[in-house]
């Protein structure tokens, strides 16, 4: 029984100490120790320990020129791989290996611009009936073309404009003939005969479907990569406004645009900027890709100088932090501005995600002006310690003041940029 009780004696006080360890100062200051540091030659990094009472002294190699270190911050000076020591009273007790790297630098936006897409085909938005309003018949309808289609060619025709559908519907209207139509719904490839049916009202052939081969719509520029002339805008996919699906593209262009005026926006009221554009006046460049991220494509000139005209450094979603930062947009004409917000939350996302930050504006002459977040700021990018960290891109219809952010990342993969390949990044 002795035995026993002082083997339980011994484990109580084994626990104990287990437990007591993280309180003690010097053990403490030794688990916060990091064991990777992942640098980056424009940003320096401070070692939190406890400045009060350091218990460990911190030293660089002395036959290292990539990293410096005083009073306790780590100062980049060349791409490369190095380590740093712990000493505790002369005595090294930790290794922190360092890895500092260039990081990719893209000219953020604000400008306000025009958007204008060429859907792929022509889109079909609703149905229209021929003859009495309650016996009326719409043969796409019957077909089986929905509204959300893309409708691709009639007859083997590629279809690419309203104009290109009417003289198709008219001669096989006439020679009472069926048109084979080859549609698209959800990725997948469809084919079917529809025949025009006779409108009295008209007098011309129908075939019972509204469509739509173009919109067009203003936002704003995010990011110009000077290396690769590619852009980014928006940070969200243009859907149609009567079917509500993502706009699938053929081509399509960015303009300069102007804003004319604000709609301010309130609770449960989204507000809008109201602007000028010329679709064939101000080409900035094209539209290669819709998607959940924005518009992207390339520019065929420079970008007029902006309120930051030169390259920022990209922020990994791991560097945004909650606090305060700023937004790049255009309220009038054609200035760009910084307004004052604050990052609510911020969640650092391994996969590409839509809803990666949460914003507030907190800038009072904004808040004057349009009520805070209102359509047409989608895109404006966020800047945050000197760093482009990503875009707006949706308002809480509830609270204008407030909306989400999407980190750039995202949508420097959606361009295409080589962003981590071309300037390694250490996980």
């Amino acid at each position: 029984m002795g035995k026993q009780k002082l083997k339980h004696a011994f484990g109580i006080i084994l626990l104990t100490i287990l437990i007591g360890l993280p309180f003690i100062p010097a053990i403490r200051q030794y688990l916060v120790i990091p064991t990777q540091l992942n640098l980056y030659t424009n940003h320096s990094e401070t070692v939190e320990l406890n400045h009060e009472n350091k218990l460990f002294d911190l030293t660089a190699e002395p036959d290292q020129a990539v990293i410096t270190v005083d009073n306790n911050i780590i100062n980049p000076k060349n791409i490369g791989e190095t380590e740093l020591k712990y000493h505790f009273k002369g005595v090294p007790i930790k290794k922190v290996n360092v890895s500092v790297e260039e990081q990719y630098q893209v000219i953020p936006g604000g400008q306000s611009i025009g958007v204008n897409l060429e859907t792929l085909g022509v889109l079909v938005v609703g149905y229209h009936y021929i003859g009495e309003q309650q016996m009326g018949i719409s043969p796409g309808k019957e077909t089986g073309i929905e509204i959300g289609d893309s409708i691709l060619e009639m007859n083997e025709q590629k279809v690419q404009s309203i104009e290109d559908i009417g003289p198709i519907v008219t001669e096989a209207g006439e020679n009472k003939e069926a048109i084979k139509i080859k549609y698209k719904r959800d990725n997948k490839t469809y084919q079917e005969e529809l025949t025009p049916t006779f409108d009295e009202l008209s007098n011309s052939y129908k075939i019972g479907l509204y469509i739509r081969d173009s919109a067009a719509g203003i936002g704003t520029m995010t990011f110009y990569d000077p290396l690769t002339k590619k852009y980014g805008a928006l940070g969200h996919v243009i859907s149609d406004m009567d079917t509500k699906e993502p706009i699938e593209i053929e081509s399509g262009t960015i303009v300069k645009s102007k804003i004319t005026s604000i709609q301010k926006g309130d609770t449960g009221i989204p507000g809008e900027k109201r602007a000028s554009f010329n679709q064939n006046e101000g080409l900035l460049g094209n539209i290669t890709k819709n998607s959940p991220f924005g518009v992207f494509g390339h520019l065929d000139e420079d970008l007029e100088e902006g309120l930051l005209s030169e390259p920022l450094p990209i922020a990994y979603s791991d560097e945004v932090k909650e606090g305060p930062a700023q937004i790049l947009t255009v309220i009038n004409d054609e200035e760009i501005e910084a307004f004052d917000i604050e990052i609510i939350s911020a969640i650092e996302q391994k996969n590409p995600a839509t809803k990666g930050m949460v914003l507030k504006v907190t800038d009072e002459r904004l808040l004057e002006e349009t009520g805070g977040i209102v359509q047409g700021m989608s895109g404006s990018p966020i800047i945050q310690n000197n760093k482009i960290i990503g875009a707006v891109t949706h308002v809480f219809v509830n609270d204008p003041t407030s909306g989400y952010g999407i980190h750039i990342e995202w949508m420097l993969d959606e361009a295409e940029i080589d962003y981590a390949d071309t300037f390694s990044k250490v996980s």
